[in-house]
């Protein structure tokens, strides 16, 4: 049979909002995991205490998260609807695992935002519907979960101001109504996943309905090809081999290809001799293949991760500086100009240099709230000029989005996250 239209899906929201949960029931009803799996996983819960994390521990396989109840790596699962494959990316919702969040929402081509319905918008939904929107996620269905521990069970007004709340949220950060679904869920007892069950009063889709009406973002074959180098192998008679992700473009045998900023100024580059996907040779490579490529021309020691590879036309940008729009996620005290920690843009890391503050955002509206501020701080949103401390590729992600996105990490964690709006080359 031809295989379904691929969707990666990425499930974010307030921790203990129940998004494991939600995750664990759709494996369940969707025929992922044997139903005497679950009884052992129950029996294992109740012995804990924790009865009511049964399902979210089909996801959270690790012993740690089993001991603390919270997820921690970004997880990948598959399952099926009528219509999709989907991989689903389980994004954590604890402060500290933001990280990992913004490396899963980056990846999705749509999302599922658990919003409990007994405590409705919170401090992480808010700044998960603004990543989802900055990362690019355009489209969304908003679970309203734990719907039947309302007060009364399954209450419609619940439900409805819930929905009030996060729509008017979601128009704050700029979504559109129909990038959006909203419906009533309850993970823990079933509900209206697969089936409505106790849901009497909702007439709208089950959640495996909604997903069906994603649409697969059409792949970015127009634009020009940008290949980030995850890692660089020597293989025996066969030479030099990158391998990593193509986000964009289309690359074929035969095409020269430029690495930048690589190991020599000016960049290196090499003619593509083969491609190969899961070990079989393919004669061309879209966005979203992982390939390796056998690279003429190419030594081992010229190129590494984080460097990436364009065509000779219209090779990748090497960045003397960049002008951005970030958000402040999580920063101990505050951000001020010099500060400097590291960037990570798809595979690169590069610690880089905040030149200039130059206006202070509304988080909400993007209207410009004071400008060359002296400092910004957790929740704020600003336009930003960076200089890398040494070269790195990063495009306008008017040009480019797909290579415009970063998040930024210093003492161990996220502490912001942004696109890049333009670009001063390096000559």
């Amino acid at each position: 049979m031809a295989e379904k239209p691929h969707l990666n899906l990425v499930i974010i929201g307030h921790v203990d909002h129940g998004k494991s949960t939600l995750v664990g029931r759709i494996l369940l009803d969707t025929g992922q995991f044997p139903a005497h799996m679950v009884e052992k996983f129950r029996e294992e819960a109740k012995a804990k205490g924790k009865e009511s994390f049964a399902l979210a521990w089909i996801f959270d396989q690790l012993k740690e998260e089993r001991e603390r109840g919270v997820t921690i790596d970004v997880a990948h699962k598959r399952f099926d609807t009528d219509k999709y494959y989907i991989t689903i990316i389980d994004a954590p919702g604890h402060r500290d695992f933001v990280k990992n969040m913004i490396t899963g929402t980056s990846q999705a081509d749509a999302a599922i935002l658990v919003v409990a319905a007994q405590h409705g918008v919170m401090a992480q939904t808010k700044e998960h519907m603004f990543l989802a929107r900055t990362l690019g996620v355009k489209q969304m269905i908003v679970a309203i979960n734990q719907i039947d521990a309302t007060t009364p069970p399954y209450d419609k007004a619940t439900y409805e101001k819930v929905k009030a709340d996060v729509h008017a949220l979601a128009k704050s950060v700029g979504y559109k109504d129909e990038q959006l679904q909203f419906l009533p869920v309850s993970a823990f007892e079933g509900d209206n996943i697969k089936d409505k069950k106790a849901i009497t009063w909702w007439t709208g889709d089950t959640i495996l309905k909604a997903i069906d009406k994603f649409t697969v973002p059409e792949k970015p074959v127009n634009l020009p090809l940008r290949w980030p180098i995850q890692d660089v192998y020597t293989i025996k008679g066969v030479g030099t081999v990158p391998v990593g992700k193509v986000e964009c473009g289309i690359m074929k045998p035969g095409q020269t290809l430029v690495f930048k900023p690589s190991m020599k100024p000016g960049g290196v580059s090499g003619e593509v001799k083969t491609i190969e996907m899961h070990h079989e040779m393919i004669n061309q490579a879209q966005p979203g293949d992982n390939i390796g490529v056998n690279v003429r021309g190419l030594n081992k020691g010229d190129i590494k991760r984080g460097d990436v590879a364009g065509p000779a036309n219209d090779p990748p940008t090497v960045a003397k500086s960049f002008i951005a729009q970030i958000m402040v996620l999580n920063h101990p005290s505050v951000i001020t100009k010099g500060y400097t920690p590291v960037f990570h843009c798809y595979t690169a890391q590069v610690a880089c240099r905040f030149e200039e503050i130059q206006k202070k955002l509304d988080p909400k509206t993007g209207q410009v709230k004071e400008e060359n501020p002296d400092f910004i701080k957790t929740g704020d949103a600003a336009i930003v000029k960076i200089i890398p401390t040494r070269p790195m590729v990063i495009e306008s992600s008017k040009k480019i989005p797909q290579l415009g996105r970063f998040a930024i990490r210093d003492m161990g964690q996220t502490v912001a996250a942004g696109v890049c709006l333009e670009v001063e080359a390096v000559k």
